[in-house]
């Protein structure tokens, strides 16, 4: 099954090596990153689904990316840190932090407050669990997509887009629409590289994708996901 992601961002190797067992075994599929450059780089590249976030870093604190990130995505992150002054705490969720952990934690918790900042941001984005287009079914909690039955693999990008225009069934979203929100506003320009995506996803889950039938070009504006095929 392709569960749901999660980026654990912490340079203590032992933190990891402790979580990823617990966080497999509930489904979860874990990414890492041991400092402030490295894990903006890795949300904005790789879209995770929540951010498990250390605040003491190599190359500077944690709320580096929470600022940094807020700005341009509402991933879901979780400060989880030995830091348990109230001032550190206050500042972390101003900056947009949905929970804060103190290390030493236990598992079970970490695991409940992970599973209530995903729904959390299905509620504020209305989103359904399994979209369908046609025959074509979105699984956004288990990050799976099928068309009459069949699984189709997509890439966590690759899913992101077609997520994306899925909660716009219907709708024409423009070049720079897309871009800001799948890659972030620095990206929003990159019409090309956007029409490279959307090729690889109209081989995957088109029946013919010379002449799409899903997702549909809206010349000089964009692209729209049909919502009755």
């Amino acid at each position: 099954m392709n569960g749901m992601r999660v980026l654990v961002v912490d340079d203590e190797p032992a933190i990891l090596r402790f979580l990823k067992p617990a966080l497999e075994a509930s489904g979860y599929r874990i990414d890492s990153a041991s400092s402030v450059a490295e894990a903006v780089k890795r949300i904005a590249s790789d879209s995770p689904d929540v951010v498990v976030l250390d605040l003491g870093l190599p190359d500077g604190d944690g709320k580096d990316v929470i600022r940094q990130v807020r700005a341009w995505s509402d991933v879901p992150i979780i400060v989880l840190s030995a830091r348990d002054r109230e001032a550190e705490k206050i500042e972390s969720l101003d900056l947009g932090a949905d929970d804060y952990v103190n290390k030493p934690f236990g598992v079970g918790e970490l695991l409940a407050r992970i599973r209530a900042a995903i729904r959390h941001r299905m509620q504020r984005h209305s989103e359904i669990p399994v979209a369908k287009v046609g025959d074509l079914e979105i699984d956004s909690v288990r990050h799976r997509v099928s068309r009459a039955g069949d699984e189709v693999k997509l890439t966590p990008k690759e899913f992101e887009l077609l997520s994306f225009l899925a909660r716009h069934a219907g709708k024409v979203v423009t070049h720079r629409q897309i871009l800001s929100a799948v890659w972030g506003p620095a990206h929003a320009e990159d019409t090309q590289y956007l029409r490279v995506y959307i090729g690889q996803l109209r081989q995957k889950i088109e029946i013919s994708p010379d002449d799409p039938s899903v997702i549909l070009t809206e010349p000089g504006i964009g692209y729209r996901l049909r919502d009755e095929v």
